[in-house]
C-alpha cells in the first residue's frame, strides 16, 4: 500500500511517500480502507507519536494521522459489530502507526459508523477535533443551558466544534476569532464574538462560567480573570506555569466510538456540520502540514472519489 511515512524527526520534511505493509487486524480490530485522513501538524511533535507505551522511543519510520473516515476491508477476531463494506470514521491509538495511508487498523471502540450526510473529507476532520470539544465542554466542563462560555480559537479545527457544540447545548456563546472570520462564527452559533487583534476579550465579555481554550499562552493566562467563582477553564494547549497545570485546565482526548456514534447523530441531523479547510492529494502530505487553513482543518484525499487531482485552497464557509 502507500504510505506517508516519517523517516526522521524534522518535522513535515522528514515525510517519504512510498510502500508499505499493509496492516492485518489483531483481536478486536478492524482494517480500514481509507478515504481521507486529516492533518492535525502539532503531532509530529507530540509525545505519543515518538514514544511507545513502554517509555522507549519509537522506531522510524512512522505513519503520521489519527482521525480518519472510510470503509472497513477487513475484521479481526471477536469483532460483531462492523463488517466488511460499513463505512466509519474514527481516531486510531496515538502509539501506533495512522491512518495516512491507503490502509489502517482500528480498535472497534475507536470508530464509529459514518454520518450519512457528509462525505469522507468533513466525516475525516471530526474525530480528533470534535471528540475534544465534547470532552472538554460536556465531558468535564459539565456545560448545561444558560450558561457562558468563551472558546477561544473559534474559528479553527477544534473551535468550530466548540461552538456548535455549545450553542447545540443552549449555551450562551461568545467566541474569538479574527476580524475575517467573525461572521463565519456567528454562523455556527456565536451569541457574541471578539475580534482578538482589535481588544482584549477580558475588557467586553464580563464573567463567564467556563472558558475552552485552543490557544494558550497569554490567552489562557488572561482568562483566569474572566472566570465566575467555580468556574471551569479547559485548554487543549499545554500550561507552561505551575498555576495553570495546579488548576488542571489540560487534557488530552482520547479515542471513544460511543461518543463519536453520538456526534454523527448531531451532524446527521443538522446540529452540528464539520469544517474543511483545504483539500490536499495523500502524495502532497509536506504541502498540506505547511498549509494554514483560513477555518477549519486541511485533509488528505486517499482514494479520489471527486476526480480532482489538483488540492483545493477554498475554505469551507458554508
Amino acid at each position: 500500500m502507500k504510505a506517508i511515512r516519517l523517516h526522521e524527526h524534522s518535522g513535515p520534511a522528514g515525510f517519504v511517500y512510498e510502500e508499505a505493509e499493509q496492516p492485518q487486524p489483531g483481536e478486536g480490530e478492524i482494517v480500514v480502507r481509507v478515504h481521507a485522513v486529516a492533518v492535525t501538524p502539532t503531532e509530529l511533535n507530540w509525545v505519543p507519536t515518538l514514544t511507545a507505551r513502554s517509555g522507549e522511543p519509537r522506531p522510524l519510520p512512522i505513519i503520521p494521522g489519527h482521525e480518519f473516515s472510510g470503509v472497513v476491508s477487513a475484521v479481526g477476531p471477536k469483532v460483531v459489530d462492523l463488517t466488511t463494506g460499513d463505512a466509519v470514521f474514527g481516531m486510531n491509538d496515538w502509539c501506533r502507526d495512522g491512518a495516512q495511508a491507503e490502509y489502517c487498523v482500528a480498535r472497534v471502540d475507536e470508530v464509529a459508523r459514518k454520518p450519512l450526510s457528509v462525505d469522507h473529507l468533513h466525516a475525516a476532520v471530526t474525530p480528533i477535533s470534535a471528540l475534544t470539544a465534547w470532552q472538554g465542554l460536556i465531558g468535564r466542563a459539565k456545560l448545561a443551558a444558560g450558561q457562558r462560555v468563551l472558546v477561544h480559537g473559534a474559528s479553527g479545527a477544534v473551535g468550530v466544534f466548540a461552538v456548535q457544540l455549545a450553542h447545540w447545548r443552549s449555551a450562551h456563546v461568545i467566541g474569538t476569532a479574527s476580524a475575517k472570520n467573525l461572521e463565519f462564527v456567528r454562523g455556527l452559533g456565536a451569541d457574541e464574538t471578539v475580534d482578538y487583534r482589535a481588544q482584549g476579550f477580558e475588557d467586553v465579555v464580563g464573567k463567564v462560567d467556563v472558558v475552552f481554550d485552543t490557544v494558550g499562552g497569554d490567552t489562557l493566562a488572561r482568562s483566569w480573570d474572566v472566570l465566575k467563582p467555580g468556574g471551569t477553564a479547559i485548554t487543549i494547549v499545554s500550561p507552561q506555569t505551575r498555576e495553570q497545570r495546579v488548576r488542571n485546565a489540560f487534557f488530552i482526548v482520547e479515542p471513544r466510538g460511543s461518543e463519536l456514534a453520538e456526534i454523527a447523530r448531531l451532524i446527521d441531523a443538522g446540529a452540528i456540520r464539520p469544517v474543511v479547510g483545504a483539500v490536499f492529494p495523500l502524495a502532497q502530505a509536506r504541502q498540506a502540514y505547511e498549509h494554514k487553513a483560513l477555518r477549519g482543518k486541511v485533509v488528505l484525499r486517499v482514494i479520489d472519489e471527486a476526480a480532482a487531482d489538483a488540492p483545493s485552497q477554498a475554505e469551507d464557509g458554508r
